[in-house]
């Protein structure tokens, strides 16, 4: 099964396709992870992806797109993977459209994580990540056990994302409502999509998120 999850920056869809691949053994292919990953590493590709997201604009289709491609040709994705943060564009929709048929695949859903833009301006700003796991916290709705520290590092620096401070958001907000929300219309009309109301408790939205895969 191939599900692509849609929605804006903190609407939630990282969380669920973290307990989705954990339930179902899909990987989890997210291109914010992929792009960190590089940025961490210093590879050209990072850097060039960097310049992008420390302004909160969308990486270059063609740097995206070539990520996707050699992820999803690895061993563990023949039998399916969660689609995280990608595509971000009618042209990145249809690049995977177009990879998927040449390889005799589609995809199999898409869902549609959907909140209004002040509930997540309080998300994302409060939002802080381990600077080695990468694991996320919040600092109202999910402290670590020690302030500032990760629970599973035991000692890792918690810190506020380049791409978390409020000025940045709010463009992040721009870009996606102008670049990316058209993407709600293209998966209505081509895939099953199904919305969950992102603005539901965590628990909530995971028991909307099993309901709907009941019925694909």
């Amino acid at each position: 099964m191939i599900i692509v999850l849609l929605g804006p920056p903190g609407s939630g869809k990282g969380t669920q396709a973290k307990v989705l691949s954990e339930k179902k053994g899909w990987p989890q292919l997210s291109t914010g992870d992929m792009l960190r990953g590089a940025i961490s590493q210093g590879t050209k590709l990072g850097l060039e992806a960097k310049t992008f997201m420390d302004k909160g604009e969308l990486v270059p289709d063609s740097v995206v797109i070539g990520l996707i491609q050699e992820r999803t040709s690895a061993t563990d994705c023949q039998n399916g993977y969660i689609l995280d943060g990608f595509p971000r564009t009618i042209a990145q929709a249809q690049a995977l459209d177009e990879l998927l048929l040449s390889q005799n695949k589609k995809i199999s859903g898409c869902l549609y994580f959907k909140i209004d833009d002040q509930n997540l301006v309080t998300r994302l700003s409060g939002r802080r990540t381990c600077l080695d796991c990468g694991a996320m916290y919040h600092i109202t709705a999910h402290l670590p056990q020690k302030e500032g520290v990760c629970d599973s590092c035991k000692g890792s620096q918690l810190v506020q994302r380049d791409d978390d401070q409020p000025e940045v958001i709010q463009n992040r907000l721009k870009v996606y409502h102008d670049q990316t929300s058209p993407l709600v219309d293209y998966y209505d009309q081509n895939s099953e999509m199904v919305t969950i109301d992102a603005s539901l408790t965590l628990e909530e939205v995971k028991n909307a998120v099993w309901d709907k895969l009941g019925s694909w």
